[in-house]
């Protein structure tokens, strides 16, 4: 492996860059997580940071939540009869029952994949 280095006045010191993985959209899931391993896991964040993996890992996780969250609620819908039928005749009931289902299986994401 050849180390290239920079010149800064009268020192030598080698040009290290990350990749630049920044492409990848982070949403409200990779943040939580950056921000969780930043304050409770420093140890975990430095190596994802060092490696270059820290937006990779970050992105999978955002993919992960939002496909777990997709596929459960129509499940959780169905499962308490939540319809369209009470949304045409209830739609604060409707409402909050489909908020109740949201915050549940988000409780559920920030548990298994955000606080992990």
């Amino acid at each position: 492996m050849e180390i290239k280095y920079i010149r800064v006045g009268d020192y030598y010191l080698p040009d290290l860059k990350l990749p630049d993985n920044s492409q990848q959209p982070i949403g409200k899931y990779g943040w939580m997580r950056m921000t969780y391993l930043k304050e409770h896991r420093p140890i975990i964040y430095n190596q994802l940071i060092l490696s270059g993996k820290l937006y990779s890992h970050l992105f999978e996780i955002e993919q992960t939540c939002q496909e777990r969250l997709d596929r459960m609620i129509p499940q959780m819908k169905e499962a308490e009869g939540v319809t369209e039928a009470l949304k045409a005749a209830d739609q604060m009931e409707w409402l909050r029952r489909m908020n109740s289902i949201h915050d549940r299986i988000e409780e559920i994401l920030l548990t298994e994949l955000i606080y992990a």
